[in-house]
């Protein structure tokens, strides 16, 4: 497993090379196109530090779960996901889709459309599920858009995550990433900050022990809470580790709008 710093961007004629020696995970054309377009893109912009690579699985199944801040975090962990070894599918959401160019990529990077608050997103879970038991990596943003947290803090979280890993028992690894909310703030929270480069910190924790919830099953309404919960935990921790602060005692509930009892925080 390779863990690069970005400080020191690659030649452009050894990129792919490397990424070959970084990641032995098949992949078509289009998949090392986008990687090489990511380092394109971000380079300018950010300065990447990323840590924890060891802790995503080498080969076979993984659910990534990361803290969701703003537009560029796909970009940013997608980028992260690639330099570990594995190549990203994420649930997204389904109106990107319907972009001329950028459906056309998304397809062809074979992610995973979302339709929220229908039903059509159980759908969505039997996709991801199915590329799950091909041995592939999903990602999923268990908070479902970006946090609503007045200081950015991961709030509570929905529970797909949670009945795809009780469903497949493929291992949780949590992903806490800081620094791309100040390139582009999400619901203009502030200036975007396209000049010069930010700092941008992404650590993969260890993967989580949910073998007993997993023995429960899907079908465990407080199995599926309590590993919702515990994934929620367990971004928050690694949050706080990259931010170098100590997380707020409660999860910011966006239906109440205030912070309440992690233990509750499940949508």
């Amino acid at each position: 497993m390779v863990a690069m710093n970005s400080d020191v961007a690659p030649d452009r004629r050894l990129y792919l090379g490397r990424l070959g020696r970084a990641n032995h995970e098949p992949a078509n054309r289009t998949f090392r196109f986008a990687a090489r377009l990511a380092g394109v893109i971000l380079r300018p912009i950010a300065r990447l530090h990323l840590s924890g690579q060891e802790n995503l699985p080498t080969t076979g199944a993984a659910i990534i779960v990361p803290n969701h801040l703003c537009d560029l975090d796909p970009l940013v962990v997608g980028y992260f996901l690639v330099w570990g070894g594995r190549w990203p599918h994420f649930l997204a959401r389904a109106n990107l889709f319907t972009m001329p160019v950028l459906g056309r990529l998304l397809r062809a990077l074979e992610q995973i459309p979302v339709e929220r608050g229908s039903v059509s997103a159980a759908g969505s879970l039997a996709e991801a599920q199915h590329e799950l038991e091909a041995g592939k990596v999903v990602i999923v943003y268990p908070e479902g858009t970006f946090t609503y947290d007045p200081d950015e803090w991961p709030m509570a979280g929905h529970t797909g995550a949670a009945r795809l890993a009780l469903r497949t028992g493929a291992p949780v690894v949590p992903i806490g990433q800081w620094g791309a909310n100040f390139i582009i703030p999400p619901r203009h929270k502030r200036r975007p900050k396209l000049l010069g480069r930010s700092d941008v910190t992404v650590h993969a924790g260890a993967r989580l022990d949910l073998a007993d919830l997993v023995a429960r099953g899907e079908s465990d309404r407080h199995a599926v809470h309590d590993a919702t919960v515990r994934i929620m935990d367990a971004i928050t921790h690694e949050v706080s580790a990259v931010r170098d602060l100590p997380a707020p005692h409660g999860r910011w509930h966006p239906g109440r709008k205030k912070r309440v009892d992690p233990a509750q925080a499940v949508l």
